[in-house]
C-alpha cells in the first residue's frame, strides 16, 4: 500500500534516461536527461517547457520525437515505432489543472485506480483531507483540490510521479509538511518524483538532483 507511513518497501532502483524534441508553436525542446536519484527538480523560468516535458513523461504528448525509457523500459521510440499510451506506463502525473473527475466525490476521486476503502482513507489522512472525502470538487479549495490529486495519483502505484506545482495554493507552514511528507512516502514505496516548481523550499526539501529548463535545453545544476 502507497499510503501508509508504516510500510517498509524493498528498494527499488528506478532509473529514467529521456532524448526527446518537440516543436510546438514557439516552443521548442531538445532534452537530453539521464538519472537514476529518486527525487528530480527541473527549474526555470516560466514558459521554458517544463510542463509540457511532463506531458511528454507522462504519455498525453504524443508530438515529441526521440526515446524515454523508465528503468530499462521502452515508453517511447519514435525510430522504432514505440509509444506506450498513459496508462501502460504507471505514471502518476499531477498537473496544475488537477483534472478531478467533477461528477465523483473526493473518495471516489482517489479510488479511481482501484484502492482499497482502508488506502484511500489511509492517505486522505496523511494529506489532511479525509474530512473532504464525501464532498464534490466544486466545493473544495484550490489547496485542497491538489491534495486530493496528488492522492489520486499515489494511490495508482505508480514507478513515476511528475508533479507539476503541486503546493502552490497552499500556506507555508502545511505546504512544507506536505513535501516532506510526500517525499517520505514516495521514498518509501520505491517511486521515483519529477517534480516542477518556482519555489526553492519545495525544491530543496524533495529534490536530490535539480536541472534547469532554459530556451529548450536543460542542464543538471
Amino acid at each position: 500500500m502507497v499510503g501508509t507511513v508504516s510500510e517498509v518497501a524493498t528498494p527499488t532502483v528506478r532509473s529514467l534516461d529521456v532524448s526527446v524534441r518537440l516543436s510546438i508553436g514557439t516552443l521548442g525542446l531538445g532534452v537530453e536527461l539521464r538519472t537514476d536519484r529518486r527525487a528530480v527538480a527541473i527549474v526555470g523560468p516560466s514558459g521554458a517547457g517544463k510542463s509540457t516535458l511532463l506531458r511528454v513523461l507522462a504519455g498525453v504528448e504524443r508530438r515529441a520525437t526521440g526515446k524515454v525509457e523508465m528503468s530499462g523500459r521502452t515508453w517511447l521510440d519514435t525510430k522504432r515505432g514505440v509509444f506506450l499510451e498513459p496508462w501502460d506506463r504507471r505514471v502518476g502525473w499531477v498537473p496544475q489543472n488537477d483534472l478531478l473527475f467533477p461528477h465523483m466525490s473526493v473518495r471516489e476521486n482517489m479510488a479511481f485506480a482501484g484502492a482499497s476503502a482502508s488506502d484511500v482513507e489511509e492517505t486522505a489522512e496523511l494529506l489532511a483531507v479525509r474530512p473532504l472525502l464525501e464532498r464534490r470538487p466544486r466545493n473544495l479549495s484550490g489547496g485542497e483540490r491538489q491534495r486530493v490529486a496528488l492522492g489520486r495519483a499515489l494511490l495508482a502505484r505508480p514507478e513515476l510521479l511528475l508533479l507539476d506545482e503541486p503546493f502552490s495554493a497552499l500556506d507555508r507552514p502545511l505546504r512544507l509538511d506536505l513535501v516532506q511528507r510526500v517525499h517520505a512516502l514516495a521514498e518509501r514505496a520505491g517511486i521515483m518524483l519529477v517534480l516542477v516548481s518556482h519555489d526553492d523550499g519545495d525544491t530543496a526539501a524533495m529534490a536530490e538532483e535539480r536541472w534547469l529548463l532554459v530556451e529548450g535545453q536543460l542542464n543538471r545544476l
